[in-house]
């Protein structure tokens, strides 16, 4: 076995690279998602816009995968994706998910939870058109999150689009975008002895409110 499987229990870093305080953040979370993305930016973080989606189907059992960040717009957070993919059809049935930010550069997590809606029609055009070319056939030669049988049936959808399509293709009709709208936001800083710092952002009528969980 691995040596590094079987010492699992050994592994662990001592975070203290920064520190987070409910006394100094600002009253508005995306204020402080923009200051730690540009951060992140900034740093060299592989791919920062990176970010789980979890989501649950109508029975409630979760399945979570990688997507990136395409937009922001005040506190929606912008996706694209083939609306009849695993994640696309449990979003039909339960339209609420969870998005995870992890710059391990940075120590830091920002965990997003909120509701979930299909972006226009006119914005997942937008976003389509300015994809490369290869990525725009893609949306249409991989019928996303069903059983093929080989490798070979994809490179072969890919050719038949790419001659039926030319080099102009206009967006599948089952290709878009979503936006999670957040109504929570919590921010997570490592910290030495493993007492992270975590503040939450909780969205009411009034507005956000703020409070310190325990790590």
């Amino acid at each position: 076995m691995n040596k590094s499987i079987n010492s699992l229990a050994q592994l662990r870093k001592n975070y203290a690279l920064g520190t987070l305080s409910e006394d100094t953040v600002p009253a508005n979370p995306m204020d402080l998602f923009h200051t730690w993305f540009e951060q992140a930016s900034q740093s060299e973080c592989p791919e920062p816009n990176a970010m789980v989606l979890a989501t649950a189907d109508s029975k409630g059992s979760p399945s979570a995968r990688v997507v990136l960040l395409k937009a922001l717009k005040e506190n929606h957070f912008c996706f694209f994706t083939n609306y009849l993919s695993q994640k696309g059809r449990e979003l039909k049935q339960r339209p609420e998910a969870c998005l995870l930010f992890h710059w391990h550069e940075l120590e830091r997590q920002v965990r997003i939870t909120g509701k979930v809606s299909r972006v226009s029609e006119s914005e997942s055009d937008l976003y389509y058109q300015d994809r490369p070319l290869a990525s725009r056939i893609g949306a249409w030669a991989s019928p996303q999150s069903q059983t093929i049988p080989n490798r070979a049936f994809l490179e072969e959808e890919e050719k038949r689009f790419e001659r039926e399509l030319g080099l102009k293709p206009k967006r599948p009709e089952h290709w878009g975008g979503y936006q999670l709208v957040a109504h929570q936001i919590e921010f997570w800083q490592g910290r030495p002895s493993r007492l992270h710092d975590r503040i939450l952002y909780q969205q009411l009528q009034t507005g956000w409110t703020i409070s310190r969980l325990a790590p």
